[in-house]
C-alpha cells in the first residue's frame, strides 16, 4: 500500500502521507494541508478526525474490542482491581510488587484533604447537583497546590499532582454525596483499599457502625476498571485541550468533569434507570415498549454505541456481574427483569440487530449502583471517578508528547460586511 495520499484541488495535486497504527489503523495526516492549499478540512463533532498519537487505549468498535496499553478489558475486569489498572494507564506498565505498594501507600498518605475544602462544601446548598460540586472542588486544589499551576513542571510534581488527585477524588466524591443528603462528611480510612474506603466515606454514619460489604466492593472494582479509559470521547478530548493550553491536571479534569456532566455522555445510564422505572410504573409490557422503540414513540436507552457498531465488550462483563451481584445481595429488583427482556427482544428483533442496536456498558451499569446503595444523581459522578485514571493518563501523555495547543479552524458563514450605523440611528 502506498504510504502517500494524493489530494487534487483546482486541478493541483498534493501529497500527505499516511499514518499506520500499532493495531492497523490508518491515518492521513494533514498538518500541512493548510499551509500548502489554503484549505481547512470540514468534521462536525471530528468523527473522522484523529487529533493525538496515544498508546492509551484502543478501541475497535466494528469487533468489539478494548484494550487497556494492550491489555483486553475482559482479562483486567477479571483478574485486577481498580488501582492496578489506574497504575496501568498512568504509567503505561503493571506495577510490580514493590510499586504498586508504593503506589497504594501514597494515595493512602494523601487522601485527606484540607479542612478549608470543607468551607467550600459548606457554601453549596444541599440541592446542589454533585457533579457541579465534585467539579469544583477538584478545580479548588489549585488553590491549595499552588505550585501545580507551574506551566513546564518537573516530573516529580507532575507525579505529585497525580498522587494528590488519585487520593483525594473518592473523598471528594463522597463529601459531594454527604453533602446533597444533609449528612456529616466522613474521613478516609487507610486501613481500608481504594474501594473499601471509598464506600466508607460513603454511607458510614455516626449513629450505627459500617461494615464494608466485599461483594459490593469488589462490584465497584470491576464498574470502576470498565469506565477507566474509552479513548479520545468528549471528556477525554476536553481533558487533552484543556491540558494542551499547559492548563494544571486540576484544572484539566475538573473541564473534563463538566463535559462529562452532559445527558449526551456520562448521563446515559440514569436515563437507563429513569426508562426503566417508567416501563415498571406505567405497567406497559416489553413487547409494547418495544414496539414504541421502532415507531420512534419512545427511545430504548443504554442501546447502541456512537463508536461500537458490534456488542460493547464491557457489557457482557457488567451484565454478568449484574446476575451475581444482585444474587449475592438478595437483591430482588423488578427494573432488572424489564432489563433482561428488553435486552432479548431486542437482541432477537430484525429492526435492532440490523440496526446494530447492542446494550451499552451504561445498560446495567445503573442497575448495579442502584443494587449498591449510590442514589440516581451520584451515577455520572462515579463514572468520573472511574474515568479518572483515564483523564490523569491522556494529560499526561500529552505533556510528554509536547503536543501543541489544540486550536480547531471553522469555516464562516456570517455576513460579509455590515456597516455600523451609530446607535440613536438605528
Amino acid at each position: 500500500m502506498s504510504n502517500q495520499a494524493e489530494l487534487i484541488l483546482d486541478g493541483k495535486s498534493y501529497q500527505f502521507p499516511v499514518i499506520v497504527g500499532s493495531e492497523n489503523e490508518k491515518a492521513i495526516d494533514i498538518g500541512k494541508l493548510r499551509d500548502l492549499t489554503g484549505y481547512v478540512t470540514y468534521d462536525v463533532g471530528y468523527k473522522n478526525t484523529g487529533v493525538t498519537k496515544s498508546a492509551i487505549t484502543y478501541l475497535d468498535g466494528e469487533n468489539g474490542i478494548l484494550k487497556y496499553r494492550g491489555y483486553s478489558i475482559e482479562e483486567l475486569a477479571q483478574k485486577s482491581n481498580f488501582l492496578e489498572v489506574a497504575y496501568l494507564l498512568i504509567y503505561g506498565e503493571l506495577p510490580t510488587v514493590d510499586q504498586y505498594r508504593d503506589f497504594d501507600a501514597a494515595i493512602d498518605k494523601h487522601s485527606m484533604i484540607h479542612e478549608d475544602v470543607k468551607k467550600i462544601l459548606d457554601g453549596f446548598p444541599s440541592f446542589a447537583h454533585p457533579m457541579g460540586v465534585l467539579s469544583s472542588l477538584v478545580c479548588s486544589l489549585t488553590a491549595f497546590y499552588p505550585e501545580s499551576l507551574e506551566p513546564n513542571p518537573t516530573p516529580e510534581q507532575i507525579d505529585h499532582s497525580i498522587i494528590r488527585l488519585m487520593a483525594k477524588m473518592p473523598t471528594m466524591v463522597a463529601w459531594a454525596y454527604k453533602k446533597s443528603k444533609g449528612r456529616p462528611v466522613n474521613y478516609p480510612i487507610n486501613s481500608l483499599e481504594y474501594c473499601a474506603n471509598f464506600l466508607h466515606m460513603m454511607f458510614a454514619n455516626p449513629t450505627e457502625k459500617y461494615i464494608v460489604d466485599p461483594v459490593v466492593s469488589e462490584a465497584l472494582n470491576v464498574l470502576l476498571i470498565l469506565h477507566a479509559d474509552h479513548e479520545q470521547n468528549c471528556s477525554t478530548s476536553t481533558v487533552r485541550i484543556v491540558g494542551s493550553s499547559q492548563a494544571s491536571l486540576y484544572g484539566s479534569v475538573s473541564a473534563g468533569i463538566n463535559a462529562l456532566w452532559g445527558p449526551l455522555h456520562g448521563g446515559a445510564n440514569q436515563e437507563v434507570i429513569e426508562m426503566l422505572d417508567e416501563i415498571k410504573a406505567s405497567g406497559i409490557k416489553t413487547k409494547d415498549y418495544i414496539e414504541k422503540v421502532k415507531t420512534k414513540e419512545v427511545r430504548l436507552m443504554g442501546f447502541g454505541h456512537r463508536v461500537y457498531k458490534n456488542f460493547d465488550p464491557r457489557a457482557k462483563i457488567i451484565k454478568k456481574a449484574c446476575d451475581d451481584i444482585l444474587s449475592k445481595l438478595g437483591v430482588n429488583d423488578p427494573v432488572l427483569e424489564i432489563a433482561k427482556e428488553l435486552e432479548q427482544a431486542a437482541l432477537n428483533d430484525p429492526y435492532f440487530v440490523e440496526r446494530k442496536l447492542y446494550p451499552n456498558v451504561d445498560f446495567y451499569s445503573g442497575i448495579i449502583y442502584r443494587a449498591l446503595g449510590i442514589p440516581t444523581n451520584m451515577f455520572t459522578v462515579m463514572f468520573a471517578l472511574g474515568r479518572l485514571p483515564g483523564w490523569i493518563a491522556q494529560w499526561k501523555e500529552l505533556r510528554e508528547n509536547k503536543e501543541p495547543i489544540g486550536r480547531p479552524r471553522q469555516i464562516y458563514v456570517g455576513n460579509v460586511s455590515k456597516t455600523y450605523v451609530n446607535i440613536e440611528n438605528r
